[in-house]
C-alpha cells in the first residue's frame, strides 16, 4: 500500500490501527508493487537505511558473506522522527535484513514487521472461550526462535489481551521506552480483531525490560502496564516487566513427585509450617534473604522441627511489603525480593529433595489499583466489575476481578495452576474465599447486587472455585488445595460431582477463633464457657479441616499467640503448651505460623525477622522442644492423623467436666483400638491424682506426651512407667487407667505395645 500522510500522522503518534498494513514489507493495492516502510524513532542517528535481500535456502551464517546478500537500494526519510520507506520494483515477497548506517558503521537487523503473529487461531479461540490450558506459554514475553526463507532468528514474541484498545505498543530497554517504536498487532481472526496483541522482537534479549503502552478506545494514553503475564519483575519500587530466559531448569525432586500423593492424602500426617520468607530471618543489615539462602537456612530448620510441609505467604509479585503479598499484581512472578524464577526452583526443589512438601499462598479475590496493575488495563474496566458494588472492596481498597469475563477467569486459574507446572508446588491455598462467595460480603444494605435469583451468592465465583479445584485435581494428581472459608458455607471440600466447591482441605476458622477465646479466659472462669472448647468437635467432620494458627492471630495489635494466654509466665506458658498439644491432638491437620513454634513474645513484625534471641530463654526453648515432640509423635502415631476427617476417628470420653475444665477422648487409627491415643486436657492449674480414665482396651499403657514435661518448661508432673488398665466400665469403655492428671497441660497416653519408635518421618 501507498504510505499517506495520515499513515505518518498515525504511526509518529503511536495510534495507527493496523500498523502491520503499513510497516515492513507489504503490496501496494493498486499498483501490486511492493513498498518496505520503517520506523526508528529510538535511533536518532541514523544516517542511512537500506534493503538487504537475502538468498533464499542460504544458512544464517553465511549472511557476513556479502555475496549472500544484495542490497535493493537506501529507503527515503519521510519523517524526521525515524521513519523511512521505499517502492521496490517487486512483486513478490521475500526474505530481507536492514543495513543502519551511523557514524561510519554499520549492521545489520531484522525487521520485526517481516514476521508473522505468534499467536495461533486455535490459541485464539481457546482463549476467547476461556479454555485454554496453559495461556502463560502463549501470552506474555516469550523467547522464540523464527524461520523465514532458511534463516533462523531469535527474538521474543510479546503478547498480551487488550480488546478495547485502540492501539499497543511494547516499549523496554530494546527500543529506549520510546512506545512508537513497536506497535502491535491486533490479530484478526477472519475479519474481526481478536483484542489480542502480538509482535515479534528480535532485537529483543533476556533480561532487558518492558511495559505495554496501551491506548484506549478513544486514543487516550494510558499508564504503562506491566506484563499480566509476566514471568519475572523488577524489584520494588520499580514496576516493569523483565523478559525471562527459557525455563531449563534441571529438577532432581523426581521421588519426591512420584510419592507426594501419599504424602499429601487425607489420611497422612500433615503439619504445616506458614512462613513469610521476609521476615523468618534476614540478614545482619535486615536486608532480605534470597531464596536460596532460605532454602538452605529454612529447610533443615523445618526438618528439624518435624514438619511435613512448608506453606508460604504469596510469593507472587506485589508493590506494598505491607500487604504481605496479599494484593499481588505479577501473579506468574515470583516476587523479586528474594530472586529470579530459577531461585525459586532451586528452593521447590530443595524442599522437595528434603521431602518437605510445599505450599503456596494464592489471591484470586481481589487485587490493588495501582497504575502499572490490571486495574483499567485498556482504558475500560477489563478484569474488574465496572459497578463498584460489584468490583471493588471495601475493607481492602482493592478491586475484585469479574469472574463472569470467561478470559479472566481463564486468566486467574492459570496463575495458580502454572506454579504446579513451572514450580512443581504441591498445593495451592485460596485466600479469602468467603469474600469471593458473597456478593454482600462487608457490605451494607444497597452496597450490593444480588444475584439473578435475587440471591447473596456470587455465582460466579462459586462456578470458578468449582473449576479451579477440578482442572488442579485432574491435571496434577498429589497436589491439593486448601480454603481460607471464615463461613458455613457447605461443602467446601466436598467434590464437584457431589455438589461441593471440590477443595481438598478447609481451614476450621470456628475452632480456630473459639479455642482462642477459650484460652484468653482465666482458667478460673473457663468452667463457665466449656463448650467453646468442644462444639468444634460437633461438626470437625462436616469438611477436610485444617487447624490453623496463621499469621492473621499474631498481627494488627491481637498480640502474639503467648500474649493471649493469661496469668504470670508461668501460666502463659503453661497454657500454650496445653493448647498446642490439645490442638496436635484434635482431628484436622495443623498449621502453626513461624514464631508460634517457640512462643514469640511479641506479635509478628513483617519488617523484621523473628526474635530468634529468645531461645536463650528457657520458657521460648521448651516450648520449640514440645513442637518437635508434638511432631514426631503425631507423625509416628497413626491414630492421630489416619482418620482425622472421619468420625470414626474420634470418640469423647468426657466433655461434660466443666467444673474443673477437664477434657478427655480417644483418637483412633484405621487399627482401631490396636493403637488408639487417650488424650487429657486440663485447662486449669489445679493437679488431679487418682483420676480414672476410660482406656478402649485392656494392656499396658504408657505416657505418649505430657505437655508438663521438664524439658519443655513444665513442673514435671508425669506418669511414668507402665500404666496397667483395670477392667471396669468406666466413660463407656470396659477398661480404664489410673492416672494423674498435671496442671495447665495435655496428656497423652497409648498402649505400650502400639507405641512407635519416635523417628522423624521425613
Amino acid at each position: 500500500m501507498s504510505l499517506s500522510v495520515n499513515d505518518i500522522k498515525a504511526l509518529v503518534s503511536a495510534c495507527h490501527k493496523t500498523p502491520y498494513e503499513v510497516l515492513g514489507l507489504n503490496a501496494d493495492q493498486n499498483t501490486g508493487y511492493l513498498r518496505i516502510t520503517c520506523y526508528f524513532p529510538h535511533l536518532n542517528d541514523i544516517d542511512a537505511v537500506e534493503i538487504m535481500a537475502l538468498s533464499p535456502n542460504k544458512k544464517s551464517a553465511q549472511l557476513n558473506n556479502n555475496e549472500q546478500i544484495k542490497s535493493l537500494g537506501s529507503l527515503v526519510k519521510v519523517h524526521h522522527s525515524g521513519l523511512y520507506s521505499l517502492k521496490l520494483r517487486r512483486k513478490r515477497l521475500f526474505g530481507y535484513k536492514l543495513k543502519l548506517t551511523a557514524a561510519n558503521a554499520s549492521w545489520l537487523i531484522d525487521d520485526p514487521y517481516q514476521f508473522s503473529a505468534t499467536l495461533g487461531e486455535l490459541d485464539i479461540y481457546l482463549l476467547q472461550q476461556g479454555n485454554h490450558q496453559k495461556p502463560y506459554e502463549k501470552l506474555g514475553a516469550h523467547l522464540q526462535i523464527k524461520n523465514l526463507d532458511g534463516q533462523k532468528t531469535q527474538g521474543v514474541s510479546f503478547a498480551v489481551w487488550a480488546p478495547n484498545a485502540s492501539h499497543v505498543s511494547v516499549l523496554g530497554d530494546f527500543n529506549h521506552w520510546d512506545e512508537r517504536s513497536h506497535a502491535m498487532q491486533n490479530i484478526a481472526l477472519g475479519d474481526v480483531a481478536s483484542g489480542y496483541w502480538n509482535i515479534f522482537i528480535p532485537q529483543a534479549l533476556v533480561g532487558q525490560q518492558y511495559k505495554y503502552a496501551i491506548k484506549d478506545k478513544n486514543g487516550n494514553t494510558l499508564p504503562f502496564k506491566a506484563d499480566p503475564y509476566g514471568n519475572q519483575a523488577q524489584y520494588r519500587p520499580d514496576t516493569a516487566s523483565i523478559i525471562s530466559a527459557k525455563d531449563n531448569y534441571l529438577w532432581q525432586d523426581q521421588d519426591w513427585l512420584a510419592k507426594r500423593e501419599k504424602r499429601n492424602s487425607r489420611n497422612a500426617a500433615i503439619s504445616i509450617y506458614e512462613v513469610h520468607l521476609g521476615s523468618w530471618r534476614r540478614d545482619k543489615n535486615n536486608e532480605f534473604l534470597n531464596y536460596r539462602q532460605i532454602a538452605d537456612q529454612l529447610i533443615p530448620y523445618t526438618l528439624s522441627m518435624g514438619f511435613t510441609h512448608i506453606q508460604l505467604m504469596p510469593v507472587s509479585e506485589f508493590p506494598f511489603d505491607g500487604s504481605w503479598g496479599y494484593q499481588p499484581v505479577g501473579l506468574f512472578a515470583p516476587t523479586a525480593r528474594f530472586g529470579n524464577e530459577a531461585d525459586f526452583q532451586y528452593f521447590v526443589d530443595a524442599c522437595h529433595q528434603a521431602n518437605l512438601g510445599l505450599l503456596i499462598d494464592w489471591v484470586p479475590g481481589h487485587f490493588p489499583s495501582d497504575d502499572h496493575g490490571l486495574a483499567t488495563f485498556d482504558g475500560t474496566h477489563l478484569f474488574e466489575h465496572e459497578d463498584p458494588r460489584q468490583g471493588f472492596h471495601p475493607d481492602w481498597n482493592t478491586l475484585i476481578y469479574n469472574y463472569e469475563r470467561v478470559e479472566v477467569a481463564n486468566f486467574l486459574r492459570a496463575s495458580a495452576l502454572h506454579w504446579l507446572d513451572k514450580y512443581h508446588v504441591d498445593g495451592i491455598r485460596v485466600d479469602a474465599v468467603a469474600s469471593m462467595l458473597y456478593l454482600d460480603y462487608s457490605r451494607k444494605e444497597n452496597e450490593w447486587l444480588p444475584n439473578i435469583h435475587g440471591g447473596r451468592e456470587n455465582l460466579a465465583a462459586v462456578d470458578f472455585l468449582k473449576r479451579f479445584n477440578e482442572e488442579l485435581y485432574q491435571q496434577y494428581p498429589g497436589t491439593f488445595s486448601v480454603a481460607e472459608e471464615s463461613t458455613s458455607w457447605p461443602g467446601v471440600s466436598r467434590p464437584t460431582h457431589d455438589g461441593g466447591l471440590g477443595f481438598g482441605y478447609k481451614w476450621n476458622m470456628g475452632w480456630m477463633n473459639d479455642s482462642l477465646q477459650y484460652m484468653q479466659r482465666e482458667s478460673v472462669h473457663r468452667c463457665h464457657h466449656h463448650n467453646e472448647l468442644s462444639f468444634s468437635l460437633v461438626y470437625a467432620f462436616d469438611e477436610n479441616f485444617i487447624l490453623p494458627l496463621s499469621h492473621d492471630e499474631v498481627v494488627h495489635g491481637k498480640g502474639s499467640i503467648l500474649q493471649k494466654m493469661p496469668g504470670d509466665a508461668w501460666q502463659q506458658f503453661a497454657n500454650i503448651r496445653a493448647y498446642y498439644s490439645f490442638m496436635w491432638a484434635h482431628p484436622g491437620k495443623k498449621l502453626l505460623f513461624m514464631g508460634c513454634e517457640f512462643a514469640q513474645g511479641k506479635e509478628w513484625d513483617h519488617d523484621h525477622q523473628l526474635d530468634w534471641h529468645q531461645l536463650d530463654i528457657h520458657w521460648h526453648s521448651g516450648v520449640q522442644r514440645l513442637i518437635k515432640a508434638l511432631n514426631k509423635v503425631y507423625c509416628n502415631t497413626p491414630a492421630l492423623y489416619e482418620k482425622d476427617c472421619q468420625s470414626e476417628g474420634f470418640s469423647w470420653l468426657d466433655h461434660q467436666n466443666s467444673e474443673h475444665s477437664i477434657y478427655s477422648f480417644i483418637r483412633f487409627g484405621n487399627n482401631g483400638q490396636e493403637n488408639a491415643v487417650v488424650v487429657v486436657c486440663n485447662f486449669t492449674s489445679q493437679t488431679h491424682q487418682n483420676v480414672k480414665l476410660g482406656v478402649p482396651k485392656s494392656g499396658e499403657y504408657v505416657e505418649l506426651l505430657n505437655s508438663d514435661a521438664e524439658i519443655y518448661g513444665g513442673s514435671n508432673t508425669l506418669n511414668l512407667g507402665v500404666l496397667p488398665s483395670v477392667e471396669l466400665a468406666w466413660q463407656g469403655q470396659q477398661h480404664y487407667i489410673d492416672i494423674t492428671v498435671p496442671p495447665l497441660a495435655t496428656a497423652m497416653f497409648i498402649l505400650k505395645d502400639a507405641r512407635l519408635p519416635l523417628e522423624d518421618k521425613q
